[in-house]
């Protein structure tokens, strides 16, 4: 399971401790067997754990449904919670965009030092007709200027 998840044993192991993944069986060697839904389920973690979400957050999802007295409260705590995470990946997904074009600028413009002809460097770069572009990126000014 590991392997196919592109995981480690390790974090198989965390994720059962947690309480999230239930071996199936176990072979005669004590190794730890899983049916197909806990594959997809250790998928599913990984997933939300790249999207940032914690490990009691995604506790709460999974046990959710289980704690709710009728379908009409799970589905509207499920949708109220998956909602809001919707709307912080939508945040960090415009925000990542925006740096992206940021560094994706700052690489050009750094690109173009590459031909400095000043044998002063970094000393002269203060006087780089570069460095005083109106357009230049926040990055550039901070990790370059």
């Amino acid at each position: 399971m590991a392997r196919l998840t592109e995981s480690t044993l390790r974090t198989v192991r965390f994720y059962e401790e947690a309480g999230l993944l239930r071996p199936a069986s176990r072979s005669d060697g004590g190794h730890r067997m899983f049916d197909e839904r806990e594959l997809l389920k250790l998928q599913l973690i990984l997933d939300l754990r790249e999207a940032c979400l914690s490990l009691s957050d995604i506790k709460e999802l999974f046990d959710l449904k289980n704690t709710c007295k009728s379908a009409e409260e799970a589905s509207g705590l499920m949708s109220a919670i998956l909602g809001r995470q919707i709307d912080e990946m939508q945040t960090k997904i415009t925000k990542l965009r925006r740096l992206r074009e940021e560094l994706a600028s700052t690489v050009s413009v750094i690109r173009e030092c590459e031909g400095c002809p000043s044998t002063q460097f970094p000393g002269n770069c203060g006087e780089c007709e570069m460095l005083e572009r109106a357009d230049l990126p926040r990055a550039v000014k901070l990790l370059w200027g």
